[in-house]
């Protein structure tokens, strides 16, 4: 209940959506679902996208709420085309490390964006940077008062997360709030409340049309970023549960499930959900095995809503800061990940620093746009800019290793083995024929022979056929004969269709590396052949 209201806050929604959001979500996912322990609701990385997009639009209040009920209804609309047209691939265009980098860079986003609450100052700023440039500017004018709150509030839930995690830190913090709130008044003593939170169920109702119109754009940047880390949210989360507890779930009807939630959500004027790993852990800890724990959970959110929502009016906003800033930190930030992308991978590390940077420095809902920027453009370099090392032979044995790792491996003088690790295609045509060029011009001494070991490609189109036709041509006007070797049946099929394999002669295509190579070694011995030393 308490990070609910955290997650409205961070949204930029009036608190009571939070609980909206997680009364709907909680009992429609129960309904159409296919995972057992899986808890649906709001979350700090979906608010996090919901709250750029207010930002983006600079609305508040009311126009506020029917904004992100907007983009929750759309996000549940992907969801179920999602689902219909069985398109979860979608998904990858958004890789972990963006993924990583982006959560980071939105952790630190909402911090920022707490910190005028700690201190009782404002800040304000298109970016994170000038955000936090002019907090630090307003400092002379902290209210004492409200930053021992928020100092207390800080301490409180960090001390209870690392001496004693098995307590609810919010919860106890949000409490403690309540009780301090009333005993010493600090209302009155200048410390910012949060302000009335009605009691009683939402109405269902559609947002307002001329809003929806007119930000329409934004609008769908921010379904399509929801839907993206949803997805990857929802499909990894069910499948860990299900493999814990040995059940299948279907990923597509998990996709409704969430389609259904996020759609309910939007009618009653809540804010977009997803799994929730803590919530869902939570509920297997507490020994759920059915999706009645979810429903369960609705229902009393459902009942705090009819019964306790106004004792939320006098929580101060410093404590709620608090809550926020310690979900946010612990559930956004991986910095174990991190680590991991800097030891194992760099260039993911640096593309994860690359999307924290970008939603430092252009906003949240702009950051999403970077990352799928990030991920499409490595997705393009990669696959246009394929391996291909030479080989050598492994002293004693038929086996061909790279060069680069294996040196002092066995190289025959004036042929070339070369390992083609892609497919062969439009993508990657170019790129193949200037590594082949390449080889053929710059080999000491001159190539007399090249084999294409041809086992990494799986795949040939007519422009790749065509392509290797051409440096056909370009080694026979060099002197260069080609061979091919370890040529998979389909791929074969293919050249063959395109007449390849009768211009080369089935004598140059061969079985093995080591085959190609005996071949050549047979044909340069043969007398009157110019032998290469």
């Amino acid at each position: 209940m308490p990070k609910n209201l955290g997650y409205a806050g961070i949204a930029g929604v009036p608190l009571e959506n939070g609980l909206y959001a997680a009364a709907a979500g909680a009992i429609i996912y129960a309904l159409f679902c296919t995972s057992r322990q899986i808890s649906t609701g709001p979350s700090s990385s979906l608010a996090a996208v919901a709250g750029g997009a207010v930002l983006v639009t600079k609305l508040g209040g009311q126009e506020a709420a029917q904004l992100v009920a907007a983009i929750t209804l759309v996000t549940g609309a992907l969801f179920l085309l999602l689902a219909l047209f069985r398109m979860g691939w979608i998904a990858q265009f958004l890789s972990k490390a963006v993924i990583t980098g982006f959560l980071a860079g939105a952790a630190i986003d909402v911090t920022i964006g707490e910190l005028p609450k700690l201190t009782g100052t404002s800040s304000s700023g298109d970016s994170a940077w000038r955000e936090l440039a002019t907090w630090i500017q307003g400092l002379g004018e902290m209210h004492w008062k409200t930053l021992v709150v928020g100092l207390v509030s800080l301490g409180v839930i960090l001390g209870l997360r690392f001496t004693a995690p098995a307590i609810p830190g919010a919860l106890v913090l949000v409490v403690g709030g309540l009780l301090a709130s009333g005993l010493f008044d600090l209302g009155a003593h200048g410390v910012a409340l949060v302000g009335e939170v009605p009691r009683g169920l939402p109405s269902p109702a559609l947002p307002d049309w001329d809003l929806v119109r007119t930000h329409l754009s934004t609008i769908g940047i921010a379904s399509v970023a929801l839907l993206l880390i949803g997805f990857s949210q929802t499909a990894g989360d069910a499948r860990a549960f299900a493999t814990r507890h040995r059940y299948r779930i279907d990923v597509n009807q998990e996709s409704v499930a969430q389609g259904m939630a996020n759609a309910g959500a939007g009618v009653f004027q809540g804010m977009p959900v997803s799994t929730s790993l803590s919530a869902s852990s939570l509920n297997e800890a507490a020994g759920a095995r059915t999706p009645v724990a979810s429903l369960i959970t609705g229902g009393l959110v459902l009942l705090t809503l009819i019964v306790l929502a106004p004792l939320f009016s006098a929580l101060p906003k410093a404590v709620l800061a608090a809550v926020i800033i310690d979900a946010v930190i612990f559930g956004m930030i991986d910095i174990g990940e991190l680590r991991r992308y800097y030891r194992v991978a760099r260039v993911d590390f640096w593309i994860a620093v690359a999307a924290i940077l970008g939603v430092l420095s252009a906003g949240v809902l702009a950051g999403v746009v970077i990352g799928v920027v990030l991920s499409l453009g490595w997705l393009i370099y990669v696959a246009t800019s394929p391996r291909m090392p030479v080989l050598g032979r492994q002293p004693g044995s038929q086996a061909f290793r790279e060069l680069d790792e294996n040196p002092g491996d066995e190289t025959f003088p004036g042929t070339a083995v070369l390992r083609l690790d892609s497919g062969l295609f439009f993508a990657t045509a170019e790129a193949i024929d200037d590594r082949i060029r390449a080889v053929i011009r710059e080999s000491e001494p001159p190539l007399h022979a090249l084999v294409l070991d041809l086992e990494g490609v799986d795949f040939v189109d007519s422009q790749g056929a065509a392509k290797l036709a051409e440096l056909y041509e370009v080694a026979k006007r060099d002197g260069v004969a080609l061979r091919l070797a370890r040529v998979k049946p389909q791929v074969l099929a293919v050249l063959d269709a395109d007449g390849l394999v009768a211009t080369l002669g089935a004598d140059s295509i061969h079985g093995n590396v080591d085959q190609a190579i005996e071949a050549q070694l047979a044909d340069d011995a043969r007398p009157g052949v110019l032998t290469s030393v």
